[in-house]
């Protein structure tokens, strides 16, 4: 199954569990009154909703370039990345804080508690399995090599590493929220269920915050990974009738979409057909090896600037 495919079919699976995941929390947190299972129900609500957004995105950037757009529209993607994180700041976070708030000034003790545990129970389990996978998906696209964090931050797929902080969070929250509610059923102190709510939305802040500051810098345009720079470099230099490369610049216009413009000389004894066979034969390389190279620029140092071609 193409790349895409298996990103919109995880998507989906996870769509369909949260939902019914928040509508499990929800009915729990109604005939228990915990006030920890309610922040966890706003959770998987956002986190329904996120999906849905991210589907959303897909949709829009597999849309082909048109003569407004001709690069594509692949930045859709990015564009509703920080719409999520947006959300699960202004939604998941700062409601589950005020809950948190209410219930620590009020305190109120939870009911049925052995419904939530069951509930919370199956959320893990659904939570944990969609992290596993989500993990694996973004570990294979990477290679983080145990460095995660450097992983989420060279990523150039907001989809697979939105994922996998969301389902990161979510699998804490439940843990959280089991503990609030332990500590409220064990000793009687129902205002713990209301600090669980204060650490969830700590959580769910802290996770937007660094989702919003990541699709942010893809949306500003990001360029390609050192290494693969580095390798479109040797590419270039390896064409005898390259003389001197002066400049690589690189740009993210999507995923799966690398616009690289070149500024280099060819030897001054070639003439117009043998440098226009030189570009096309560059740019040729430069995409087999890197098949998200979209559009390849040149720029000859010794012609006026502006003056570029593309291949």
């Amino acid at each position: 199954m193409p790349k895409e495919g298996s990103a919109k079919l995880a998507v989906y699976a996870a769509l369909a569990g949260n939902v019914a995941v928040a509508v499990t929390k929800f009915g729990a947190a109604v005939l228990s009154g915990s006030s920890a299972m309610l922040s966890e129900a706003i959770h998987s609500t956002v986190d329904s909703g996120n999906q849905a957004l991210m589907l959303l995105g897909m949709h829009k950037a597999a849309r082909p370039a048109d003569e407004l757009h001709p690069f594509g529209h692949g930045q859709e993607v990015y564009f509703w990345s920080f719409i999520v994180a947006m959300l699960i700041f202004g939604i998941g976070a700062c409601v589950s804080v005020w809950e948190g708030v209410e219930q620590v000034l009020h305190p109120v003790p939870a009911q049925n508690v052995w419904i939530s545990y069951g509930v919370l129970a199956l959320a893990f389990v659904f939570e944990g399995t969609s992290l596993y996978f989500g993990a694996r998906e973004f570990r294979r696209q990477t290679r983080p090599r145990g460095r995660w964090l450097r992983a989420a931050r060279r990523t150039k797929d907001p989809i697979a590493m939105t994922a996998v902080f969301e389902d990161s969070a979510a699998v804490a929250g439940v843990v959280i929220a089991a503990l609030g509610v332990m500590l409220d059923h064990l000793f009687g102190w129902p205002v713990m269920e209301g600090v669980a709510s204060l650490l969830i939305g700590l959580l769910l802040g802290v996770t937007a915050l660094f989702l919003a500051r990541e699709s942010r810098s893809l949306l500003l345009g990001e360029s390609v990974a050192p290494e693969v720079r580095q390798d479109i470099a040797r590419l270039v230099r390896a064409d005898s009738r390259v003389v001197r490369l002066d400049r690589i610049l690189t740009l993210h216009l999507g995923p799966a979409y690398v616009l690289v413009a070149l500024t280099l000389d060819f030897h001054d004894r070639l003439g117009d057909e043998a440098v226009e066979a030189g570009t096309r034969e560059i740019a040729r390389r430069i995409r087999a090896a890197h098949e998200e190279v979209g559009t390849v620029l040149f720029e000859p140092r010794d012609k006026p600037s502006g003056a570029a071609s593309a291949a």
